[in-house]
């Protein structure tokens, strides 16, 4: 009998998976992007479909949302250069980005980078956190628990966790995390999350394209 956390946990998995094998995809050059969105997306629509949600019960908020999280994200770095270079956030990650910078300037690369980080990262990260761990922490039986239920311990746990997988920008990462978690217990809703994720990654992906500050794309 499958597992119910499969649909939540597998994309997720995948997603790392890719993390963890991109030094030996770079033979792929440019066609590395294109695959793992294929190959990403395949996925969700083979073992996640089901659980995913794009209802949404307060869009325009979460669009404002999205972008006031991603002003917040580039912010420090822009009012105070260098403020990222100190131990505090470099120690405990890179600052540069993870792609080949000549690749950066191949369209396909750029289109493909940026559906993965405003499409599929957000349906991914928000089936594993909020829809999954967040209820998990609170009892094993998750499906028993409603989305957006509310715990002390399983909120900054998931908060404190999300914060980690952003490197050295742990401390966005975690105010971040905090923000999504609250928008989950306030909407109760998984579309809602896509969404307001979906509208941050797709402005910082905008705002590193245009800028060409390519340290946000990790």
């Amino acid at each position: 009998m499958k597992h119910p956390a499969i649909p939540y946990v597998l994309p997720m998995a995948v997603f790392l998976g890719f993390l963890a094998i991109q030094s030996y995809l770079a033979p792929l050059g440019s066609f590395e992007f294109p695959l793992r969105v294929l190959v990403l997306a395949g996925v969700l629509w083979f073992f996640s479909r089901h659980v995913i949600s794009f209802r949404c019960v307060r869009p325009v908020q979460s669009i404002l949302l999205g972008v006031a999280v991603c002003a917040m994200w580039v912010l420090p770095d822009q009012l105070f250069p260098g403020y990222r270079t100190h131990w505090l956030f470099s120690s405990v990650g890179t600052l540069n980005t993870s792609i080949d910078l000549n690749l950066l300037s191949n369209p396909m690369v750029l289109f493909f980078r940026t559906i993965r980080a405003a499409v599929l990262v957000p349906i991914i990260e928000e089936l594993f956190w909020r829809a999954w761990m967040m209820r998990w922490l609170i009892k094993p039986e998750f499906e028993t628990v409603p989305l957006g239920a509310y715990s002390a311990q399983a909120f900054w746990i998931v908060a404190a966790l999300f914060a980690s997988e952003h490197g050295a920008f742990w401390e966005v990462g975690l105010l971040c995390g905090v923000i999504y978690n609250w928008w989950m217990v306030k909407t109760k809703s998984l579309g809602d999350l896509i969404l307001v994720h979906g509208v941050t990654n797709l402005c910082l992906s905008i705002f590193t394209v245009m800028t060409k500050q390519w340290q946000y794309w990790q």
